[in-house]
């Protein structure tokens, strides 16, 4: 049965599935005599691909090395045989040949591990505009389109009919704070984008050069506009950009487009198709790559999978997927629409432990019966969560505008995007934190399911953990001072307020409001607290807070400050410590009233070694250090020394002189 993941097209397959095979996939032992290395890197992979890299560290290994080209050219030169395209991280080249020779001289390489025989020659050629039209969505009546004009006030984007299934997730949180997908890159792996280039529904991400890369796997060459639908309506629900009417989930996103899917047949070589597809989308750069495929059954029944082999580590399309979480891209994929069937549970490469897998909703978060069961076989959560799938917007082959279609394929490009907008808000954290903090946002992260996972993410909560993993505090005491230096993420529309409670009372109290200021990024802000001003001693405890949307404030974190005893409530009074003292001498005066203040060191034969002078607020206590190291040693004693003071109530002059003990 044809996995890809929609319930909205039906094909008709021609064609024999008991053709002879004609397409093989050769493993290789190893990468040796590579012409490329690891300490050159920039030979394969570009240097936005490099700073990903070097941003979440991610080192550059064996795996990332093309397949040595010498191999390939083994196998090209065995025969008659064509080079399809190869897998560098499954160390992999598919070929096709009907030549049996070819075929024996090569399983005598020394440096071939395998060679297996996983698909027939595809002869159906029709294209798909050709075929009868089979949409069996319900197109919205012209009022849907009305009903949303103008949208909330406060929004970016109107949403049009699209409205419901990002609201699902509060993504318009996102959205409205700037996050639309800008200076990110999505990679769709499908089975065409049929129209892109002419269908309204795409007119800015064509207008915008968002499109930086298209790929055919399947017929080897660069244009993917005039193969199957299926892709096309997954890149409608990222990137539609039809204000009032259709608006995606990250509009403003860059996109790469690779076709590893034959709509016309289900064999492994798809898989194959897939590995090399994450691979380029990981040369080129790509953050987040969108995948509406899967595999459990194919047109040899010999090749189908069991569902004991949906563990993440036994399917080409799964370690592929796996690696490319490892290269530090986040790979999304569809669950499958196999629930209720004989099959019943998620495909591969859903069953990927690094792959965030989402099952299928409505926009009221009601599962829909089609939408794949987990566990994956080795018993982890899956799907991971779960997005709009059922009556899922989407644009039409024929007009471009809005139809309604089903299916998990389209729940997963729709959280793909708004991942893609969390992430660049927070682009510090790595593919794995992302997932993490999005499944924590989602609801019912404490009583994850087989339907849907963890739930159904919200992005505002997400966005709200990252921002408390973000954060970073530290508080100074110096005498009755204590100052706080914060390391927020904001913009000119979020507000820091910090709160303060003494140990004598209940609530706490607004202290100082910190005002956002400029672009959403990490803000370094300051304040400080006299804690003379304070009534009491014991602690004083205060809270960060964090105004982030008119009708939400968070609180990053909270701290206690011990208030030393002499800056509770000061009285007339000196003291010097510690006593006896050998390097520095504190001396540490209260005045009630403001005060003219000298303190004066004598030294036993009554000459005065040093003096200040300074001026004392009211109510205030300060304390002077003096370091005896600095005196000049001829008039320092030796030994230990104690202390006595005299005071001069006059003038407030503290004479403190010293003798030795004995």
């Amino acid at each position: 049965m044809k996995q890809l993941f929609t319930l909205l097209f039906i094909f008709l397959v021609c064609g024999n599935a008991t053709h002879a095979q004609t397409r093989y996939i050769v493993k290789f032992k190893d990468k040796g005599t590579n012409p490329f290395s690891i300490a050159n890197p920039s030979q394969y992979l570009s240097p936005r691909a490099l700073a990903r890299r070097t941003r979440y560290n991610n080192p550059i290994d064996s795996a990332d090395l093309p397949v040595t080209p010498r191999y390939i050219d083994s196998i090209r030169l065995a025969g008659a045989v064509t080079i399809l395209n190869s897998s560098k991280w499954l160390n992999e080249v598919a070929f096709r040949t009907t030549d049996p020779v070819a075929l024996a001289k090569i399983n005598t390489f020394p440096f071939v591990i395998s060679n297996t025989a996983v698909a027939s020659f595809s002869g159906n050629t029709v294209p798909v505009n050709k075929r009868p039209d089979s949409v069996s969505a319900d197109i919205p009546p012209p009022e849907i389109f009305s009903s949303f004009v103008g949208g909330v006030m406060a929004d970016l984007f109107n949403y049009g009919i699209a409205h419901g299934q990002i609201n699902l997730h509060k993504g318009k949180f996102l959205h409205n704070h700037g996050f639309r997908g800008q200076g990110m890159q999505i990679a769709v792996l499908d089975g065409g984008f049929f129209r892109y280039q002419n269908l309204i529904t795409f007119d800015s991400i064509r207008n915008n050069n968002q499109i930086i890369d298209t790929r055919d796997f399947v017929q080897n060459n660069a244009s993917v506009n005039e193969d199957d639908a299926h892709g096309m309506n997954c890149l409608s629900t990222i990137a539609a950009n039809l204000p009032g009417v259709f608006i995606g989930t990250a509009p403003k996103a860059d996109f790469c487009l690779y076709r590893t899917e034959d709509v016309f047949s289900e064999t492994k070589i798809e898989e194959h198709n897939l590995a090399a597809g994450f691979e380029r989308a990981d040369s080129t750069g790509v953050d987040v790559c969108t995948v509406s495929l899967g595999y459990n059954r194919f047109d040899n029944p010999s090749q189908n999978y069991v569902y004991a082999n949906m563990n993440g580590d036994f399917t080409m399309s799964a370690i592929a997927a796996d690696i490319a979480a490892q290269k530090g891209m986040l790979p999304v994929v569809a669950a499958g629409n196999e629930g209720g069937n004989s099959w019943n549970f998620i495909v591969t490469p859903g069953d990927a432990d690094s792959v965030m897998t989402v099952g299928a909703v409505d926009t009221l978060g009601n599962v829909a019966g089609f939408s794949s069961f987990g566990p994956s076989a080795d018993g982890r959560v899956k799907p991971n969560l779960a997005a709009t799938g059922f009556r899922a917007v989407i644009a039409s082959p024929n007009t471009g505008l809005p139809v309604y279609g089903n299916g998990t394929s389209f729940a997963t490009p729709t959280l793909a995007g708004l991942t893609t907008c969390l992430w660049q808000a927070f682009p510090e954290f790595n593919n794995m934190t992302i997932l993490d903090a999005m499944q924590r946002a989602a609801s019912k992260f404490t009583n994850p399911d087989n339907r849907v996972g963890y739930g159904i993410p919200d992005m505002k909560k997400a966005f709200v953990i990252l921002l408390r993993r973000s954060y970073t505090q530290q508080v100074n005491l110096s005498g009755c001072l204590a100052t706080f230096q914060l390391n927020v993420k904001q913009d000119n529309s979020m507000n820091v307020v910090v709160e303060r409670k003494q140990s004598s009372q209940i609530v706490y109290t607004p202290l100082q409001t910190l005002a956002g200021t400029g672009n959403f990024s990490n803000k370094m802000m300051s304040f400080s607290d006299d804690l003379l001003s304070l009534n009491s001693g014991g602690t004083v405890s205060y809270r960060i807070r964090l105004d982030i949307d008119s009708d939400t404030s968070i609180y990053l974190d909270s701290l206690i400050v011990n208030v030393p005893q002499t800056c509770v409530n000061p009285i007339n009074q000196v003291q010097l410590t510690p006593n006896p003292v050998t390097d520095n001498a504190n001396v540490i005066v209260s005045r009630i009233n403001a005060s003219k203040i000298t303190l004066s060191l004598r030294n036993a034969a009554g000459q005065r070694v040093y003096e200040i002078t300074y001026q004392q607020p009211a109510g205030g206590t300060l304390i002077k250090t003096i370091n005896l190291q600095s005196l000049p040693r001829s008039i320092l004693p030796l030994g230990v020394f104690g202390w006595k003071k005299h005071f001069h109530a006059k003038n407030i002059k503290a004479l403190i002189s010293w003798r030795k003990l004995r």
